[in-house]
């Protein structure tokens, strides 16, 4: 059923927007659904049809009703995944490497969302029925720590949260080359590449096609021969932020075959120790990208949440040849 209201403004949300103050009174109903609504002509103010943006005034009589939060039928598939934490609000998952987060064109199964369902019965689709849960993603070869949200009131803060930057994401890399900095902010804008719509890119000031700001801090924690392993802490969250960027600098993340070498090993890599490196990130079947930390204010009790989980085997793997490799030309 939809859920009808009838308000009358006050004087405290004068020249606030109409969608921003209904989102202030409506607990749990995402900006998104209140949008559509507006956009929908199920929102009325003084009796008219008026857009999104409309700026309120004192006494304006709003009526209108938000479409019922849409349910979603994703079939429950009992898929491995670890759970570090779990509330009645939410959880904090492990997400494996080779696992897409939720179903796309011509993908309707073996994906978390429907390991979730197994796992935590029906969750909030917000206005996203088919990614239930889901407030931010991980590519399918990406693997580590996600949020998952079990309520819509939940998921509403949470997506709030992460737009406002206070979930702190860092992410280990391993990358190709020897980069000249200790510590970088990469600050460039990102958006579809005109020539690849199918990935992103950084795209000029002057592009005349949407570019979103994208930030991402670089730390490089260890040196290899001919590569290093760094942590990559987001500042915002774009598709393939992470990846786009350290190609952009310069130092594409091993494995990544989109946005980094075709072949499996760099042609700079030592010529002896290319077939042992290929055979490990062969068994890696991706990037060598791992989400190892996440901290957070929980959005019910205010209490500081913090975790962390090391990389999967197959790329710890590889960080131990490099690491060996490296000793062994040095000794």
């Amino acid at each position: 059923m939809p859920e009808p209201f009838d308000i009358t403004v006050g004087a405290e949300a004068a020249n606030t927007r109409l969608d921003v103050f209904l989102a202030s009174v409506l607990p749990g109903v995402s900006r998104a659904r209140i949008q559509k609504a507006i956009t929908a002509g199920h929102v009325r103010v003084n009796g008219s049809e008026v857009p999104p943006r409309t700026l309120l005034h004192p006494a304006d009589h709003i009526l209108g009703d938000i479409a019922a939060e849409s349910t979603w039928s994703v079939e429950a598939e009992h898929i491995p995944f670890t759970v570090l934490h779990h509330d009645a609000c939410l959880a904090v998952i492990n997400k494996p490497r080779g696992l897409a987060v939720h179903p796309g064109a011509g993908r309707r199964s073996g994906t978390l969302v429907n390991a979730l369902a197994a796992r935590f019965g029906t969750l909030p689709g917000g206005s996203s029925p088919e990614r239930p849960g889901i407030v931010h993603r991980l590519d399918k070869d990406t693997s580590g720590l996600m949020i998952v949200a079990l309520d819509a009131a939940t998921m509403t803060t949470l997506g709030r949260m992460i737009a406002s930057r206070e979930v702190e994401r860092r992410y280990m890399a391993l990358v190709w080359g020897n980069p000249a900095f200790n510590e970088a902010v990469v600050d460039a804008h990102i958006g579809r590449d005109p020539r690849h719509p199918e990935r992103m890119a950084v795209l000029p000031e002057a592009s005349a096609h949407t570019r979103r700001e994208a930030v991402t801090e670089l730390t490089v924690r260890e040196r290899f021969a001919e590569a290093a392993l760094i942590e990559a802490k987001l500042k915002t969250g774009r598709t393939h932020q992470i990846r786009v960027h350290c190609a952009y600098a310069g130092h594409p993340v091993m494995g990544d075959t989109v946005y980094g070498e075709r072949a499996l090993v760099r042609k700079g890599f030592p010529r002896e120790g290319r077939a042992e490196l290929a055979a490990l990130l062969e068994r890696l079947q991706g990037q060598a990208l791992h989400a190892w930390s996440l901290k957070f204010r929980h959005p019910g009790t205010g209490e500081p949440m913090s975790f962390e989980c090391e990389p999967p085997p197959e790329m710890q793997d590889v960080v131990d040849f490099l690491r060996q490799w490296t000793r062994d030309r040095h000794a």
